[in-house]
């Protein structure tokens, strides 16, 4: 999995053993004096790309789209099942209405998606009929999941809206009764995040609170969504930067160098790129590095250069995955030497922005991504990457490495750290 990058991470004694995190983010991010739309996840350009790259038969592009119109979702007598209350325990057993809400959130995407490429008004109806099921039903969501389930649904709600409220002219008659449920049945729940819990849950919900509160012209809840978003993400990724270990989830009541252990599921060497859930599984890991992505992208379409900001972070997280989901050996260091492999479809955009905006390689991720391709949906809240960003942005000429095998920079929880970093210029 080692490449020959061009900056390494040097360690060295001296620095006292900490856990608190480095700033991930620099300032505070805050809502523009008005939002961009459409501009969850998607805008205007991206949406005219997607368009053209399909309608000549570029790809990625033209495998994507085959693959969306030949789903369930595209169909045109999909049919929704809304509930007045969705009930999800823990991985969504009982699932009452779970995976029905999920899936259908997915449809009215597809749809809305279909309806920009082909500008066939079918699909818009068909999106705005599954949005009107929903609206017109939905109270609330209960048990152990509801947050989780709340996270995944309001994400793909507010991409959907967005697309056919700002790009349809035909009409939506109940859009502002669709508005009030993201107000009144989603917002209030991911706003809250949740502290306690793995890092992926307040990740999403903090992905959904973002693209809700862009949908609905809500600073306020843009700003405090994106206060929780950037505190969560130096605990949930890691480098060695942060100090010699992680920081503690922030509002949490975890805060010594044990219980954050216990909470890396007993990960006490910390590496470059390993995340919270990385001993667990890579699926969950996969979840919240994705919406750490969806939020990034959301928060360039609306000002902000989060991409950036995080990119060292990113960038070893998505090639410390993706080498061992590549066949990479484990060593005992990593979780034993054992891992649950399987990221899912979640390295399109992290791709886009870092390797084709920023222009740093990226050779693990690169070799996933093409191998993965193309990237469609998990039936949760993941869908259609490599159609809306799959080779997508425009190469710089610099590339600003760094050394990335997956064990590069270690740091025994509790040890004195400190860190050099050099980097190298390529063409």
């Amino acid at each position: 999995m080692a490449a020959t990058l061009a900056a390494m991470t040097a360690l060295t004694a001296g620095a006292a053993p900490s856990g608190a995190g480095a700033a991930t983010v620099s300032t505070a991010v805050t809502a523009p004096a008005g939002f961009t739309h459409p501009g969850v996840l998607l805008g205007t350009s991206q949406l005219d790309l997607i368009r053209t790259r399909v309608n000549g038969g570029v790809e990625p592009q033209k495998s994507a789209w085959s693959q969306l119109l030949a789903s369930s979702y595209a169909s045109p007598s999909y049919t929704p099942h809304p509930r007045s209350t969705v009930e999800c325990g823990p991985s969504s057993n009982p699932d009452y209405g779970c995976s029905d809400e999920r899936e259908d959130a997915i449809a009215a995407y597809t749809d809305a998606l279909a309806w920009y490429v082909t500008g066939n008004s079918s699909y818009a109806k068909k999106a705005i009929q599954i949005m009107d099921a929903w609206s017109g039903t939905i109270t609330a969501h209960t048990n152990s999941n509801a947050p989780l389930q709340t996270g995944w649904a309001g994400t793909v709600w507010s991409e959907s809206a967005e697309i056919i409220k700002y790009t349809y002219s035909g009409g939506w008659s109940n859009s502002s009764r669709f508005d009030t449920m993201l107000r009144n049945v989603y917002l209030p729940v991911v706003i809250q995040g949740a502290p306690g819990k793995n890092g992926n849950w307040e990740l999403i919900m903090m992905d959904a609170a973002v693209g809700i509160s862009v949908h609905l012209d809500d600073a306020t809840n843009y700003d405090k969504a994106m206060s929780i978003f950037t505190g969560r993400v130096p605990a949930y990724v890691y480098t060695t930067s942060d100090g010699s270990q992680p920081a503690y989830p922030p509002r949490s009541s975890i805060d010594t160098t044990s219980e954050l252990i216990n909470y890396w599921f007993g990960q006490s060497t910390f590496v470059n790129g390993i995340a919270q859930e990385t001993c667990r599984d890579f699926g969950h890991t996969g979840w919240g590095i994705e919406a750490i992505a969806h939020v990034a992208e959301t928060a360039r379409l609306q000002g902000t250069d989060l991409w950036s900001q995080l990119a060292t972070r990113m960038r070893y997280t998505y090639e410390f995955h993706t080498g061992y989901d590549n066949g990479a050996a484990v060593p005992s260091s990593i979780c034993g030497g054992t891992v649950n492999l399987g990221l899912g479809p979640v390295t399109e955009i992290g791709y886009s922005a870092l390797h084709n905006r920023l222009g740093l390689t990226l050779a693990n991720t690169q070799k996933y991504t093409l191998a993965h391709r193309p990237e469609g949906t998990d039936d949760h809240w993941i869908a259609w990457e490599t159609l809306t960003h799959g080779d997508t942005g425009t190469p710089t000429a610099n590339d600003f490495s760094v050394a990335l095998s997956p064990t590069s920079g270690s740091v025994k929880a509790g040890s004195s750290v400190s860190a050099a970093v050099s980097t190298a210029v390529t063409a």
